[in-house]
């Protein structure tokens, strides 16, 4: 028994020495050499600490009191690594904005996970408020760390807190006006047609335009789906795909002039797979992710510009189109689950999201009515 006690009091300093070794030869990542230090240092004395175990039970929770110092910021770490080994850039991309967002807030001082509570919630909602997020950007933020709080009571890291995220907000708001004006894109849609008729390949002003109304046109189709559509997925003038966000499947028909717009645009490459040439590399790759996020930056470039050049008050971006189509079918009074349906939200209350500002103007309206129905002197009682 002793000899077993001996070599294990040895092992523990190896550990701790070659975890030291390989600690000195890290370059970077100063949060992550701290983080393993301190395990290396932690794991003697967590065996210290189980000699003056009462039993066997004791003995184990003890020895596994190092479980309860594992960090935040390492949980985020491996979901960061199983997300871009699934080929989920954009999700990984999100969970990384909110792991810097949240050690810039500890000052990129390890956040264990057994010390997050309430308080340290709603001083990290704070946080991100004072540094000009929207409310839209901490609801994300917030429910990231949520999600890797969960993944950590999954993996019994730590136990689970009731209520932990009750008083830091978590929802979703339409803080802007994303929806262009009904005269704006009807404009927009009038010319891009009328350009047509030339059937001479446009130029980059024209391409900008045509794509923004095709998305509009393939019911507010998000740019991202737009990118990488594949040549399979039109057949005639049916296009299924399925939502990269939702994985929702849908099926639009496209109309003539639709037609037309895709022709106009359409991939040239016979070797690519994609429908349109705003992706190269294979899907699924970090590359072809980094592709995307540098084609909506200049799309949204150019869109900028041809507000300018037509004179727009409303703002041209990738949203607006997605937004402008959902509003025009709430004018049309197309009711909101066959538009929920239409956009491949994942249920009605997204789609809500989108209509509550003219949800809101219709109550104010009505308010309205009835406040002059009675100054007329037409109520009686």
């Amino acid at each position: 028994m002793q000899q077993n006690k001996n070599q294990l009091r040895e092992d523990t300093i190896n550990l701790a020495i070659e975890i030291s070794d390989i600690c000195d030869n890290i370059n970077g990542c100063s949060v992550y050499v701290n983080q393993l230090l301190r395990c290396s240092s932690s794991v003697g004395a967590n065996l210290h600490e189980a000699k003056y175990a009462q039993s066997k039970a004791d003995f184990i929770n003890k020895l596994e009191m190092n479980r309860n110092e594992i960090t935040l910021q390492e949980i985020f770490s491996s979901v960061i690594g199983e997300l871009r080994e699934g080929g989920r850039w954009g999700t990984a991309h999100i969970y990384q904005s909110a792991v810097n967002a949240f050690s810039a807030f500890t000052k990129w001082q390890p956040m264990p996970m057994r010390k997050l509570s309430p308080t340290v919630l709603k001083r990290f909602e704070n946080f991100l408020r004072q540094r000009n997020c929207s409310w839209n950007t901490v609801s994300t933020y917030i429910k990231t760390v949520r999600s890797v709080y969960h993944r950590a009571v999954d993996r019994k890291y730590i136990r689970y807190v009731p209520r932990l995220f009750e008083h830091v907000y978590t929802g979703t708001r339409a803080d802007r006006k994303k929806a262009l004006e009904a005269s704006d894109i009807s404009s927009l849609v009038r010319e891009t047609e009328r350009s047509l008729q030339g059937g001479t390949l446009p130029n980059t002003q024209q391409r900008t335009r045509i794509f923004f109304v095709l998305m509009f046109m393939l019911r507010g189709i998000p740019f991202v789906d737009l990118a990488y559509l594949h040549k399979r997925d039109l057949q005639g003038n049916v296009l299924s795909y399925r939502r990269r966000k939702t994985g929702r499947a849908l099926t639009v028909s496209l109309t003539p002039e639709a037609m037309q717009m895709v022709r106009m645009v359409a991939n040239r490459n016979p070797d690519s797979p994609y429908l349109f040439p705003i992706l190269q590399s294979e899907e699924g790759t970090e590359a072809a992710y980094r592709e995307y996020q540098s084609a909506l930056r200049g799309f949204n470039q150019r869109l900028a510009v041809l507000r300018q050049c037509l004179g727009m008050q409303s703002a041209l971006s990738t949203y607006a189109a997605r937004h402008t189509w959902a509003t025009m079918a709430y004018h049309c009074e197309i009711h909101p689950g066959i538009i929920s349906e239409a956009m491949g939200h994942s249920s009605i209350t997204v789609t809500e999201t989108y209509l509550k500002p003219f949800s809101n103007r219709k109550i104010d309206e009505a308010n309205q009515r009835v406040i002059s129905f009675v100054r007329s002197g037409a109520c009686t009682v």
